[in-house]
């Protein structure tokens, strides 16, 4: 596609060095393919980019602790290369922050979020090789997990820094953290590895290392991105599961029992090689959905009946996925995010499209911005070279900004 004349349109439209930004914003919209499959193209590229050209909301300069420009209104596109892992919590004291992990730069990203849309970086800290994920304890303290040092390591929020207060040696390479519960000062976290079956339960005391006590179990091979889950078939006082991302099912752990043998929830059929992903329940504990990075179908199950639902897809597979609603789902994919609205037995009702600049490995909904609207939070695990997008704040309302293709 050729760009040039239509940056020389913005360009025109208002020559200051605020409105050239602005319109990269539009132009990369448009590399992205927003409208790369409606009719009549160039004229919606010139009400896109005029528009764009007169746009005044702020938001963040990437990379760069402290610093702000002003961008397009509608998504923040932040420079956190390669974001394998990480949560936004908001509080009164605090706003809106996320906590992030640089996986190949091994880098733990505090970004503060809004107001006003906007995002700066308030600090980074060096990790171990190869971090894959973050999360929060509570107000004023975050976890990593880090592979190379097989370790959880604990930072405190001070001022908007972070401050290592501990590590605790897992004795796995950790993919995921997970806070179970938390409670009177103590934290039961879940560590899941980058590959094996072996888990690792923390019972954590911050300031207290001799209180810490770790329990190992085996779970399945490549329990990735564990779900707390409300309630499930057998189980109404809810637990945990998982997706195996290397044994075609979920598995799920009572919170009766959080150290005993695991249960299959789920499991693909023998004669599918299947690639089950991630597993994220529905907002009112209905459904438990099941992203496939495989085989052209996802699956829901039923966690008061059991009842397992295939669903049709428009692509390959997913990576990622998030519910808007009960039958409404957000799959994450390669340089897209697709919608799908279902019916009472799971077929395919509505689909809609969002592009995105990389590859969507984590979808989390939080309303960032106070505005009343769920948001979306992505965290691509790579991206495009000359973009280096590993976040993406997508505002709301999502299903009415997303597209029919």
């Amino acid at each position: 596609m050729q760009i040039a004349p239509l940056g020389a349109i913005c360009f025109l439209w208002n020559s200051s060095l605020f409105m050239v930004q602005i319109c990269e914003y539009a132009l990369w919209g448009i590399g992205m393919g927003w409208i790369r499959n409606l009719r009549s193209g160039a004229v919606v590229m010139a009400v896109v980019l005029l528009a764009a050209c007169q746009a005044t909301g702020k938001g963040s300069l990437p990379g760069v602790a402290g610093q702000e420009r002003i961008v397009k209104v509608d998504r923040l596109s932040l420079e956190v290369p390669d974001a394998w892992g990480g949560e936004v919590r908001c509080a009164a004291a605090m706003g809106c922050r996320l906590v992030v992990v640089e996986h190949e730069t091994s880098m733990l990203v505090l970004i503060q979020l809004g107001p006003g849309r906007s995002a700066r970086v308030l600090d980074k800290q060096k990790l171990a090789y190869h971090p894959d994920g973050a999360a929060w304890l509570s107000d004023d303290l975050v976890v990593a997990a880090v592979e190379a040092s097989q370790s959880l390591d604990v930072y405190r929020v001070e001022e908007g820094h972070l401050r290592r207060v501990e590590q605790i040696v897992v004795g796995i390479p950790p993919r995921d953290v997970m806070v179970a519960s938390a409670g009177q000062g103590r934290y039961r976290l879940l560590a899941t590895p980058y590959s094996g079956k072996t888990v690792v339960w923390v019972d954590y005391v911050p300031g207290e290392p001799t209180a810490t006590r770790i329990n190992r179990r085996e779970w399945c091979e490549g329990p990735w991105h564990p779900e707390r889950l409300p309630r499930a078939p057998g189980a109404p006082a809810g637990g945990v599961a998982v997706a195996c991302l290397d044994d075609q099912k979920v598995v799920f752990v009572d919170d009766d029992d959080l150290l005993g043998e695991p249960r299959t929830l789920m499991r693909v059929p023998g004669q599918y090689r299947i690639v089950s992903r991630q597993a994220k329940v529905s907002p009112s504990g209905r459904w438990l959905y099941v992203a496939l990075e495989t085989g052209e179908r996802n699956i829901r199950v039923d966690m008061d009946s059991g009842e397992l639902q295939w669903l049709n897809l428009p692509r390959i597979g997913a990576v990622s996925v998030v519910a808007l609603k009960d039958d409404l789902v957000v799959w994450g994919d390669d340089l897209d995010l697709y919608f799908q609205r279902f019916g009472p037995q799971g077929e395919v009702l509505e689909t809609r499209w969002l592009p995105v600049g990389g590859f969507a490995t984590e979808l989390q909904l939080q309303d960032v911005d106070g505005d009343g609207q769920e948001d979306l939070v992505v965290l691509h695990s790579g991206s495009l070279p000359e973009k280096k997008t590993g976040v993406e704040v997508i505002y709301g309302p999502l299903w009415e900004r997303a597209e029919v293709r």
